[in-house]
């Protein structure tokens, strides 16, 4: 992709999650308020400045799909369950992030088609940071609006492992990673989707997530480690799916950069231990 234009689609999409995180740093810039939703998950200006910008974007594309997003009221599943194409968006990724004002927050775009992300943008609005994928054509990054995509692979894993984690959730199974890795790694804290980023540019090796997200938190990531060479499976080793049923929360997975090791029978066996 280095150098080669996107599909019009995929540049239309990345187009608009640059608009979104301008909105975003508007406010980022500014004294901002922070509600909080029902769940106690912070809210603040920039998801909803970020969630108008792309809603506007996507009802203007040639085929207007369903959208589920954070920041707007799912439809009820026996609407949704007919859904064969859709768009998952996370406006911002890592609100958390967002307050504590050190930068490791997204904009995620996904076009999700038969359960399966198919389309991917990842921003970050701060460091200008994209990350963009298309199912067959690959992924790749660019650190600002003027300059080239590069193609991005993910790599063999490192001895020791590099181990991307969470900012600010817990659950990150320690125990469990040194099983399924055979020993002792090296944690690299990250806020957001750029934990699936910093594998599919082979900064990273592994994520585990034990515990709960949402669809929008991990399709467009998804969909970038995935062209990069890696995968995002569930604990039983399965892709990860999306609009499965009522519930819109992920089980837990890990993602990964090598999928030449057989993920499976490590997980398997980590848990028979």
């Amino acid at each position: 992709m280095s150098g080669a234009p996107l599909s019009p689609l995929l540049s239309q999409v990345a187009a608009m999650a640059e608009a979104a995180g301008q909105a975003i740093m508007e406010i980022y810039a500014s004294d901002f308020a922070v509600e909080h939703k029902d769940d106690r998950s912070p809210l603040t200006a920039a998801d909803l400045a970020a969630q108008t910008v792309i809603a506007a974007g996507l009802a203007a594309l040639p085929e207007v799909l369903p959208v589920i997003s954070e920041e707007a009221v799912a439809c009820d599943w026996e609407v949704r369950r007919h859904w064969q194409r859709y768009w998952l968006v996370d406006p911002l990724d890592g609100t958390r992030e967002f307050v504590k004002r050190n930068g490791e927050f997204t904009v995620n775009i996904a076009l999700i088609d038969h359960h399966r992300p198919v389309l991917g943008v990842v921003l970050a609005p701060v460091t200008g940071e994209s990350y963009v994928a298309e199912r067959g054509q690959g992924a790749c990054m660019r650190t600002g609006a003027a300059v080239e995509w590069q193609p991005i692979r993910s790599r063999t894993l490192a001895n020791p492992p590099v181990v991307a984690g969470s900012r600010s959730h817990g659950g990150t199974g320690e125990a469990l990673l040194e099983q399924l890795l055979g020993g002792t790694y090296t944690a690299l804290p990250m806020g957001s989707s750029l934990k699936f980023c910093l594998i599919a540019r082979a900064d990273a090796d592994v994520y585990l997530r034990r515990g709960p997200t949402s669809e929008w938190d991990t399709a467009a990531a998804q969909c970038v480690l995935e062209e990069a060479g890696g995968a995002v499976l569930d604990l039983e080793g399965a892709p990860l799916r999306y609009n499965r049923g009522e519930s819109l929360l992920n089980p837990e997975f890990i993602a990964v950069g090598d999928i030449d090791i057989d993920w499976t029978a490590r997980l398997a066996a980590s848990f028979a231990g």
